[in-house]
């Protein structure tokens, strides 16, 4: 409809005195410009967002032990998923890393392992989620 009276302007040659152009490009400056979405994907995840909400109550958290909450309250998913999000936390300023530390062992990889500690950084905007407030409630 709004196309058919665009061209219907534009084949009179009218355009610029036509009343319905007028409003409708009123409409197209105002309206549809604040209304579209920007290029690329949205910044956001939800396993973060989800990541975000455990930190607020564990205070601060191991990449692994993050991941076992995770899966006892949410659907399950992989630990190379958490520490993806965790990195990109960090670079968003989601989280931010406070501590590293070397603990020395007899593992598969080697004599030691790197366990680095987040907390909650500048740009996390924990929602609330009342199933990670009921998780450790019950604990």
């Amino acid at each position: 409809m709004l196309i058919f009276r665009i061209e219907n302007c534009v084949y009179q040659q009218s355009f610029p005195r036509c009343k319905q152009f007028s409003i409708i490009t009123n409409y197209i400056n105002t309206e549809m410009k604040e209304s579209t979405m920007k290029r690329g994907r949205p910044i956001g995840s939800d396993i973060r967002q989800n990541v975000i909400e455990i930190l607020q109550h564990m205070k601060r958290g191991n990449g692994y032990g993050i991941y076992k909450v995770y899966r006892e309250i949410f659907p399950k998913i992989t630990l190379r998923v958490i520490y993806y999000h965790l990195k990109k936390g960090v670079f968003l300023h989601e989280f931010a890393v406070e501590k590293v530390e070397k603990e020395k062992g007899d593992y598969s990889w080697g004599g030691e392992a790197e366990k680095i500690y987040y907390v909650l950084g500048k740009n996390a905007k924990p929602k609330g989620d009342s199933r990670v407030k009921e998780f450790y409630e019950k604990k």
